[in-house]
Formats: structure tokens, sequence, C-alpha cells
């Protein structure tokens, strides 16, 4: 079953490829032949955009878990013996303090659906019952459907193509490492100390490196798509935790 050929999926998937065909067109000028991967940069830092207040939250809920951090190492001193005790009580203590544990993973969750979009627009030879003018589109002489997984499964793999995937996969490997080091969880909010605070930096930690693995699968697109979102997403942490410090351990 075809879940984009759901009449409201399939009308939101044609208004995205009319759009992103003007927004091309509109970008020609100034992008040329890349003028289609260009609007897949745009689209992502609109995106990006829109969702600053959600990042701002991650920001808040990450520095006040931060200032939690002393409250935390009393409760596992306390309960260290008794898991579950020790998970009700943490969860408690967010819950009162009006902290989520799990701010980290919604920018991430909130992209989901775009990218779905992006996805289905450079993977479908037909969009709404008319061709695919999008995957004519190139960048660097590699077509923005071109999938590196399946190009190399197909025999159909250039220099070009391990080229252009290569920067993008390096791209999102690098600002990932960068962002673990950056970023790694104080020694209070790991896992013995705050269970779910622990594994839900984990999960995020995770993710920032399976985007690169996802990239390999996708077509070009949603793989430029993945290494400005995973840049985006560094440099604005770096810019929140600026403005919301956590407190000293």
């Amino acid at each position: 079953m075809d879940l984009y050929a759901f009449p409201p999926l399939a009308a939101i998937l044609d208004a995205a490829y009319s759009g992103l065909l003007l927004l091309a067109e509109l970008l020609q000028p100034l992008a040329g032949d890349a003028a289609a991967a260009a609007s897949v940069i745009l689209v992502t830092l609109l995106v990006r955009t829109a969702l600053i207040p959600i990042g701002i939250a991650q920001a808040k809920a990450e520095q006040n878990r931060s200032r939690l951090a002393p409250q935390l190492r009393e409760l596992q001193r306390r309960h260290r013996r008794d898991p579950e005790r020790l998970q009700r009580e943490t969860m408690k203590l967010y819950s009162d303090e009006g902290v989520s544990p799990f701010a980290g993973c919604l920018p991430m969750l909130a992209q989901a659906p775009v990218l779905a979009v992006v996805y289905a627009l450079f993977a479908f030879a037909a969009i709404a019952g008319h061709p695919n003018a999008l995957l004519a589109e190139h960048l660097a002489g590699v077509s923005l459907g071109t999938g590196l997984f399946a190009a190399v499964g197909a025999g159909t793999a250039t220099l070009a193509t391990f080229a252009v995937f290569g920067v993008l996969i390096a791209v999102i490997v690098v600002t990932a490492e960068i962002t673990r080091r950056a970023f790694r969880a104080p020694d209070a909010e790991r896992t013995d100390a705050a269970p779910l605070a622990g594994a839900a930096g984990r999960l995020v930690g995770a993710l920032q490196f399976t985007t690169a693995v996802i990239a390999v699968f996708v077509p070009l697109a949603a793989a430029l798509y993945l290494a400005t979102t995973v840049v985006w997403t560094l440099v604005q942490r770096l810019i929140l935790r600026r403005r919301y410090p956590l407190s000293p351990a």
C-alpha cells in the first residue's frame, strides 16, 4: 500500500512539488543548474527557522536539568538500590519542576514529516499523476533522485556520485562528532543519576550518527536536507548554550 497515494497526503505532496518547482525557478538566476538543490537547502533553513522555539525549549530544558543535578544526585544516593523508586522519584522531580527529560528529541521528531515529504518528492517517477520533473534536477552532475545504496546496487554509481555523497556524509559525521563532544551530558545527567535523561541523551547522540547511515539510503535531495539540518542544529545549540548556560557541576 502506497501511503502517499492517500488523498490528503497526495494533495500535500502535490502542493510541495509545485512549491519546490516554483522556488527552483526563482533561484535559477542565482544558482543555475543547482537551483533545485538550493531550493532544498532553503526549505531546510525555513523549516529550522520555524522550529527555533522548540530549540529554545530544548536549551531551557537542558539548563533546568543541570540546575536539578544536585537533587538528582541526592535521589541516586537515597534510592540506588531501588531502580523503580529512583525512576518514579526522578520523574516526580521533573514533573514538579516542569522539566522534560526528552526535550532533546523534539526537533528531530518535528522534522520527520518534512523529511518524509522531501524523500517522496525525489523518490517517485510521478507526482499526482504527472511526471516528476524534479528527477531531472542535478547537483554536481548527480541527479537529486539518486540514492547511493541504490546506485551502487544497480551499478550506476559514478565518481561524482561517490564524491557528492561522500562530502555530505562526511559533513554529517564530523558535525555529529563535534556535537557529541560539545554537548556531552554532565555526570549528574547520565544514566546512573537520572535514568530517563540519560536515555534521552544517548538516543539523541545515536540519532546524530544514524543520520549518516540514513543518508546512504535516501535520495540525494533528502541527504542534502539531512546535512543542512545537522549543521544548523550544531550552530543553533552553540548559540543557545551561551544564552542558557548550564549550572556549574
